[in-house]
């Protein structure tokens, strides 16, 4: 039997106002950024095979990176981009950077530029970096490209020819593309990079996808699909496994905090309601 006085605290429980839940959430999720907290985070068998097709690759490789997202996906997605371009720096590999969404040359340059504030090294542009910018038609984009890169893009992202760069010397399809790193919010993205260039161009294709793409493009893991970065976690998995941790990682720590805040107020309230036999003055306003 529960005491009036333990009853009245339940009551007032459930009659929470939601502002001081999001007070707590909003506590929560501001914590990584005036503390530093190491959290250990495991690595998934998708994350460790994106990140091992990458390390098979000869360093100096020829990779191309689809930006297929807009800047409501960047919490996510964006710090993968600025992972793999410090990677590529550490790996020289020669980086062309495409996007099928219209905002996604705009979010390549801006990962260019955190990178190399970061690293304190600049990309020599023509030479191991170049943005072709965006060109509409989603899936015919790669299908074109699996016939002449050239053709599909014949300047890049500035207005400048591209056969003037030397990065772009020998390339003329897929067939000398080491690599293919794809980062998709959606239509068009992942599944049609598998669909085209992996499977009609036999094109070597990982990717990394926001939270909620990522279970469409499991069935496509181990032949299609070169490993997978899932969300904000797989980011993060993707910064410990190449050393450079970053935004993803730091993401992580206010995230579990704000879950666990969460989850905890979940429970709060379950026992409320059960002990008060859900007195209707309860819920939150």
């Amino acid at each position: 039997m529960v005491s009036e006085k333990t009853k009245n605290f339940l009551e007032r429980m459930m009659g929470i106002d939601r502002r001081i839940i999001f007070i707590f959430i909003f506590v929560a999720l501001s914590i990584p950024m005036f503390i530093s907290i190491d959290m250990e985070i495991p690595t998934s068998p998708e994350v460790e095979m994106l990140f091992e097709t990458m390390e098979r690759l000869p360093d100096g490789a020829k990779v191309m990176v689809s930006l297929d997202y807009d800047p409501s996906s960047e919490p996510e997605l964006q710090p993968m981009a600025e992972t793999f371009f410090i990677y590529a720096q550490r790996r020289k590999f020669k980086v062309i950077c495409i996007g099928l969404w219209p905002q996604g040359a705009i979010q390549a340059e801006r990962a260019r530029a955190v990178v190399e504030e970061v690293t304190g090294k600049e990309f020599e542009y023509g030479e191991d970096y170049i943005n072709l910018g965006f060109q509409s038609g989603n899936e015919l984009v790669i299908q074109r490209m699996g016939s002449s890169i050239p053709a599909m893009f014949p300047r890049d992202y500035f207005g400048r020819p591209i056969a003037e760069f030397p990065i772009m010397q020998g390339v003329t399809n897929f067939s000398n593309i080491d690599y293919v790193f794809n980062l998709s919010a959606g239509y068009p993205g992942t599944v049609e990079w598998v669909l085209f260039a992996a499977d009609r161009f036999d094109a070597t294709v990982g990717a990394g996808n926001t939270a909620v793409q990522a279970p469409m493009v499991y069935p496509y893991l181990g032949k299609q699909l070169k490993g997978l970065a899932g969300g904000m976690k797989g980011g993060a998995e993707f910064e410990i496994l190449t050393d450079l941790p970053g935004r993803a990682v730091k993401y992580m720590v206010g995230q579990t905090f704000a879950h666990t805040v969460i989850v905890l107020f979940i429970i709060v309230a379950n026992i409320a309601f059960f002990a008060t036999r859900g007195d209707s003055k309860g819920g939150i306003r």
